[in-house]
């Protein structure tokens, strides 16, 4: 037999059963015990089928207590675009050259934005940044006219959701070094947005399960009923 890692076994809690939204934190930061800032994720089964085009889900949400990580961002814009998205803190801008870059090679950047003037240069990168999630959209803020909200949303907190064909969304909604209080927030926040995001082809029961983790801690179900309260 294996012999168990020390840290998993200082493990507590049960996995088992659905805890209150408090008591679900709580346990997650008690285990998050390894020696960096553990990240914290969130998984969420949800009542749809994504293979149908009338249950896909897709949005964006801005967690009120921000993501904890340094989000970079590539912009594509021109001329007064490009001047505003660098001042609100775009990590690198550019236009034809930005995409001779991209197609070189280049990804050191988390978050692609662009004006909507620029889209059929980005489009041409389609295979590039498509299979990595990320492909500015208009239904998630990134295909905006207003590149420098863009800019500062994604350095805020704004963090893109999708379901995946398993009918689960899930992201990353802050740090172990959070306060309770922070992450709670940020838990409601962003099963609320998929509650309005909810598709008009999506049946019965919508918000299935919610799992809590941290990246190398146990994950801990939370009540659905509990983010209510």
């Amino acid at each position: 037999m294996a012999k168990q890692p020390k840290r998993t076994k200082s493990w507590t809690g049960d996995t088992a059963v659905a805890h209150a939204l408090e008591a679900a934190v709580k346990l997650v930061k008690a285990n998050a015990n390894a020696k960096f800032d553990e990240s914290i994720e969130i998984a969420v089964n949800l009542g749809v089928d994504p293979r149908h085009a009338d249950q896909q889900v897709r949005g964006v949400v801005n967690l009120p207590s921000g993501t904890g990580r340094d989000v970079r961002v590539a912009v594509f814009a021109k001329d007064a675009k490009a001047a505003e998205a660098l001042a609100a803190g775009a990590d690198v801008v550019g236009a034809e050259d930005l995409y001779e870059k991209i197609n070189g090679g280049f990804m050191d950047f988390d978050r692609v934005i662009a004006s909507p003037d620029m889209m059929a240069l980005v489009g041409r990168l389609g295979k590039v940044l498509g299979p990595r999630g990320l492909m500015p959209n208009p239904k998630v803020g990134t295909v905006t006219p207003n590149v420098a909200q863009a800019v500062k949303d994604a350095k805020g907190g704004a963090v893109e959701f999708r379901v995946e064909k398993a009918g689960i969304a899930h992201g990353g909604i802050g740090k172990a070094s959070f306060t309770q209080e922070a992450l709670e927030a940020n838990v409601k926040a962003y099963v609320d947005a998929l509650q309005k995001a909810r598709p008009a082809g999506a049946k019965g029961t919508y918000v299935k399960r919610i799992t809590l983790s941290s990246t190398m801690g146990p994950g801990f179900k939370i009540d659905p009923a509990s983010l209510n309260a």
